[in-house]
């Protein structure tokens, strides 16, 4: 976490600006996102973390009104960071700020206790309206991700069992070595196999596996 210089207003001063918490493991990525938030009258960067661990420190000590939170960082991720910070404070208003457009992905940050989901890629035309919206109590959810959700929203999802299946194929495991390394039959594997293929609406595993990434429901 970077050392801090950065006041702490009253979060009560309704004539301040919104205080932001920026939360990222990239550098320069965190420079873009400050140098734009900081073109803005009503708002204002006053901390930032480089992974899960400082985003719960830094909103501890900060209070914040809002945190832009990427998922995938070193250590503590985001989706236990904002599951902390909530739990600290069930009114935290937290967005992330993610290149993954998964609906599953995008789904469990939400459970978590996200308020708002953006991707990377949209910043310079969503983040602004945003950061206000979410400050005034309301929620926003990037378009693209918001209609994958709506894509999928009806369908059987996999169970724990498929998920680990899936996402040890994914490595290049064959059944046989699915079935071991989970000490079921091969059998139960091939099962499993062709309860995902029809979940996904998969042609094979190969096809299953692709699915399964860009939904955000298996890691690589």
């Amino acid at each position: 976490m970077p050392p801090s210089s950065y006041t702490t207003p009253c979060r009560t001063d309704l004539s301040a600006p919104i205080r932001i918490l920026l939360v990222d493991d990239h550098v320069l990525f965190r420079e873009g996102v400050r140098a734009v938030l900081s073109t803005q009258e009503d708002m204002q960067v006053v901390g930032e973390a480089d992974d899960g661990a400082g985003a719960i420190a830094e909103y501890a000590r900060l209070r914040p009104d809002i945190v832009l939170m990427d998922l995938q960082m070193a250590e503590i991720q985001g989706l236990e960071a904002i599951s902390a910070i909530r739990e600290s404070d069930p009114d935290a208003r937290i967005i992330v700020l993610t290149t993954y457009s998964g609906d599953s992905r995008a789904i469990k940050a939400l459970r978590a206790g996200a308020v708002g989901y953006l991707l990377k890629a949209s910043l310079r035309k969503q983040l602004l309206d945003a950061v206000r919206s979410v400050h005034l109590g309301g929620k926003h959810l990037d378009a693209s991700v918001a209609t994958s959700i709506a894509m999928h929203v009806l369908d059987d999802p996999l169970i724990e069992r498929e998920i680990e299946v899936l996402s040890l194929a994914s490595k290049g495991n064959s059944n046989r070595q699915v079935a071991s390394r989970l000490r079921l039959s091969e059998e139960t594997v091939k099962g499993h196999m062709k309860s995902i293929f029809s979940k996904l609406d998969a042609a094979d595993r190969t096809h299953a596996v692709t699915i399964a990434i860009k939904r955000g429901l298996i890691e690589i």
